[in-house]
């Protein structure tokens, strides 16, 4: 095997990237990552420049792994500033460093593409030569898929919460799902929705295939509203979500809510293999309950329907709690190249690791759905 870094995507095979997994999570399939760099999703001034790492035997791609090298921490869902200071404290830089994951997406999912455990492990070699090779401090895999017996000892471990829903009950339909609420909260659910039914607001839930050119401009439109709201840069682009439309049209889901003949929020999500995906939404007016309706209970729907069985709606929001999506784990592995710096960090981990268990056993007295 010899390794080779692309800065470019498009440079492989798509179908040899994508015969690296099962194809269920979109986030990593050859057209989702290369279609970032290739409609301007990805800028060095914010921190991304494509520095994809692959394992060959000959002209075979064997392992993959999506990777960045990173000089802010832009756009990651792992935060790691602290670590920064610390690390500029100590008299070091820690950027640049090498990010392994999707941009912008804090999903769970494959990081190391490989067939077997053997060329996952020579992927994870290779990582480390390369932090050595062109200088980064740090090697950082977020949001893996992968299990922890994976990784040795060297890959600092940190734990995340996220929000699932999941229906490992079997519920049918919408009516289903509320019965296993307490009385309280599926009280509150059926206001909620009843207030956006009464303002006279409907939904259309369209794939990618079905979306007219209308249809995406407005959701994109709704997402570039959202991000100005909160001062932060829109990375996706329009002809970005237009090609998601063609490439992956049936991955692509829009939950439009319309009233009057006019489309005033949407949500953007991905379906993967069992799994719908929440990642973007927005409205041109307040309607009171509207967020709630167009960014899970619309999404859950879809998934009763689908016969789907996981929601995961994005990262943190403690209110998602109470509309039954539960705490979930999330990992990712950390391997930092000064071994006396890797070693003070262990034992911060773990004390984080502990904090995050702890919040989230708080967090499960706290479910909304009837006991036993």
């Amino acid at each position: 095997m010899h390794p080779r870094v692309l800065s470019d995507l498009s440079s492989v095979d798509g179908a040899q990237w994508d015969a690296l997994h099962d194809g269920s999570n979109p986030f990593v399939r050859h057209t989702f990552l290369a279609g970032l760099e290739q409609y301007g999703c990805l800028r060095a001034e914010w921190g991304w420049t494509p520095r994809h790492l692959t394992l060959w035997e000959g002209d075979e791609l064997v392992a993959a792994a999506p990777g960045y090298a990173k000089d802010n921490s832009h756009g990651e869902f792992v935060f790691d500033h602290a670590w920064a200071h610390a690390y500029a404290r100590y008299g070091q830089d820690y950027f640049p460093k090498w990010l392994c994951a999707v941009p912008y997406s804090p999903v769970t999912g494959p990081r190391l593409l490989a067939t077997d455990a053997a060329h996952r492990r020579a992927l994870l070699q290779a990582m480390r030569t390369l932090c050595g090779e062109q200088g980064y401090s740090s090697a950082h895999i977020n949001f893996h898929a992968e299990p922890a017996d994976a990784f040795d000892a060297d890959w600092l471990a940190r734990t995340d919460v996220q929000y699932h829903w999941r229906n490992d009950a079997g519920w049918r339909d919408f009516d289903d799902f509320l019965a296993a609420f307490d009385h309280k909260h599926r009280k509150n659910i059926r206001q909620e929705r009843t207030k956006v039914a009464r303002a006279g607001v409907r939904f259309r839930h369209v794939h990618g295939d079905e979306a007219s050119a209308a249809d995406l401009a407005t959701m994109h439109g709704f997402y570039r509203r959202t991000f100005a709201e909160y001062g932060n840069h829109p990375a996706l682009t329009l002809p970005f979500l237009q090609h998601l439309a063609t490439a992956m049209p049936r991955a692509l889901l829009l939950l439009l809510a319309e009233r009057d003949g006019e489309t005033i929020a949407g949500a953007l999500c991905l379906r993967g293999g069992d799994t719908l995906h929440g990642r973007y939404w927005g409205a041109s007016e307040h309607v009171p309950g509207l967020h709630f309706e167009a960014c899970y209970y619309q999404g859950i729907e879809y998934c009763l329907r689908e016969g789907l069985t996981r929601f995961e709606p994005g990262a943190q929001g403690e209110h998602k709690l109470a509309r039954g999506f539960l705490p979930a784990f999330v990992h990712s592995r950390h391997w930092v190249a000064d071994e006396a710096f890797r070693e003070a960090l262990r034992d911060w981990c773990g004390q984080e690791t502990a904090s995050v268990q702890r919040y989230a056993a708080t967090l499960a007295t706290h479910s909304p759905f009837r006991r036993g």
